[in-house]
């Protein structure tokens, strides 16, 4: 495992960990934190040149998500903050909203349910009694 600073032809940068691949080319694996020449900036765990593991990635338009990774895609439990504040926390399948989880929005209204995608089913409004 080696620790690099690397700035890619596209402006994109990248500080950590990286190893040789069998073909010889170095790829990120380990921890590091890339940010793009856009602004987007993803810090956390990678392999074979993938985020894959924990991490934070984040977007200059305030979106925000913090957890799982699995070949560059929003995988496992995680928080995502949209744009407005408002947050939905909990399970995700290949960058999709999937299973239970909770959305809470700019007023601080909690709903949780099922979630699948873009519908979410019955879900119910938490009451704090």
């Amino acid at each position: 495992m080696l620790k690099v600073s690397y700035i890619f032809p596209n402006g994109d940068r990248y500080e950590g960990e990286c190893c040789r691949s069998a073909s010889g080319a170095m790829v990120r694996t380990g921890v590091g934190k890339h940010t793009s020449a856009n602004g987007i900036v993803y810090t956390g765990e990678w392999r074979e040149d993938r985020m894959h593991g924990r991490g934070t990635l984040q977007h200059p338009s305030g979106v925000l998500y913090e957890g799982e990774f699995k070949d560059n895609m929003y995988h496992g439990m995680g928080t995502y903050t949209f744009p407005d504040g408002s947050t939905y926390n909990g399970h995700f399948h290949e960058n999709m909203l999937e299973g239970d989880g909770a959305f809470t929005n700019t007023q601080g209204l909690v709903w949780t349910g099922e979630f699948h995608g873009k519908t979410a089913l019955g879900l119910k409004m938490q009451h704090n009694i």
